[in-house]
């Protein structure tokens, strides 16, 4: 198996004895029972997470249906649920080209929401950057796309992954996946780095004279086919780990080589990605529009669960939505047996790591949200991210002597933010 490239910060190359070696050295833990472990994990995350999505689809069948202040608020309680699972399966990405060609259509960000649907007017209009940043589909029928006129008086998930995901190129058209979703229920966050989330009326969804801000009916089909989108693709995700899955396959092909791709995505998501791109960034930005889950105010929970799938990963244990624990060979187990130290000192890095998201989830539930801390003149905030920011990075850098010690061959992403 070749292991998934990208442009890095660091960069890793066989420094160890080979893996064989390794390997032969251990009948109680072998590169295959890990990677065996891996896969039943992933399998396991994104079944999970699968679930997460129909509960939602059935969340917002309901509030379709009967549109009320209680059923938008329990579409929203499922939308957050779901994020739990599926924010633990992000530890699979980077070393899985699989699950990459996948994962834009399932949770890009940031996007240009008025594409979608409308927006305030200080958010503004068309850029240089993106004529579609404004074109609000949900009230447009029909447009322009490059010489194409587009048909979109029926809004299908056919359109939007076809034409809308993505559209001239732009990858802030972003038309589908958990942030679409998370928009549709929201709406924008006007409060900047004050407290409040998006405030969308429950009226945005209802028919007839009691309609918000006009086209509840377009408004509705597109949370609907969005939604049942949604599912599709996170079934698309769950089946790349089944006993034949594109995924599973390919790593157990060359169980070696799978330690190698395992590591990159525990260290990009640790580094270049949350570290890096979701949290250093809005840091130093002091920038709202800059935190993942920016409309919900649940960009919290969204680090948090990074880094128990990180956790997950590496001691190879899985708790699932419905509490049972999977549990085999993990890659902590394996490297102990070559240096039960550098074991012992990366399991604690990643325990200070969640530690340190824990205390800004416990912050955020307590009343001061994510886009609260980051804000300028918040020193504790401040401190707090820029604590998990530091865990990141020292657990990024211990994964690199892990993937020394094993031999492996692992790119990590880097990102601007952290140089």
């Amino acid at each position: 198996m070749k292991v998934h490239m990208r442009p890095t910060y660091f960069a890793l190359a066989a420094l160890a004895a080979p893996m064989t070696s390794l390997a032969q050295a251990s009948d109680a833990v072998t590169p295959a029972a890990v990677v065996k472990t891996y896969a039943d994990i992933g399998e396991a995350v994104f079944t999970d997470a699968l679930a997460g999505s129909r509960d939602l689809q059935d969340a917002v069948d309901a509030l379709l249906a009967t549109p009320s202040p209680e059923t938008l608020e329990a579409a929203r309680a499922a939308w957050i649920k779901a994020r739990e699972s599926y924010m633990q399966s992000e530890a699979f990405r980077f070393g899985n080209p699989s699950v990459d060609d996948l994962e834009p259509m399932v949770n890009s960000w940031p996007l240009d929401e008025g594409l979608i649907d409308y927006v305030d007017p200080s958010y503004g209009g068309a850029t240089d950057e993106n004529e579609f940043a404004a074109l609000n589909v949900v009230a447009t029928p029909s447009f322009s796309l490059g010489p194409v006129q587009v048909d979109a008086s029926k809004i299908t998930p056919e359109l939007i992954a076809d034409t809308l995901q993505e559209a001239d190129g732009i990858e802030t058209n972003v038309a589908s996946g958990w942030h679409a979703v998370e928009f549709l229920l929201w709406g924008q966050d006007l409060h900047g780095t004050g407290p409040g989330a998006g405030e969308r009326p429950w009226t945005d969804y209802a028919q007839g004279a009691d309609c918000t801000n006009g086209n509840c009916d377009r408004r509705a089909a597109y949370l609907s086919a969005a939604t049942e989108l949604l599912v599709k693709d996170m079934q698309s995700m769950a089946d790349l780990w089944s006993d034949d899955g594109t995924a599973r396959v390919a790593l157990e092909a060359d169980p070696e080589a799978a330690l190698g791709a395992m590591l990159t995505g525990l260290g990009s998501l640790s580094f270049g990605e949350l570290a890096g791109e979701r949290m250093k960034l809005g840091l130093l930005l002091h920038d709202p529009e800059e935190e993942q889950d920016c409309f919900s105010d649940n960009t919290h929970n969204a680090h948090y669960y990074d880094v128990v799938g990180i956790q997950n990963v590496w001691l190879g244990r899985y708790t699932r939505a419905d509490g049972s624990v999977l549990e085999g060979p993990s890659l902590a187990a394996l490297v102990a047996e070559t240096d039960a130290g550098l074991a012992e000192e990366l399991t604690a890095d990643i325990a200070a790591t969640l530690k340190a998201m824990m205390a800004i989830k416990t912050a955020a539930e307590g009343g001061e949200a994510y886009d609260q801390q980051i804000g300028a003149g918040n020193e504790a905030g401040n401190a707090r991210v820029q604590a998990g920011v530091d865990g990141l990075v020292t657990q990024t850098k211990t994964i690199e002597r892990v993937i020394a010690a094993l031999g492996a061959e692992s790119t990590i992403e880097g990102s601007d933010s952290l140089q």
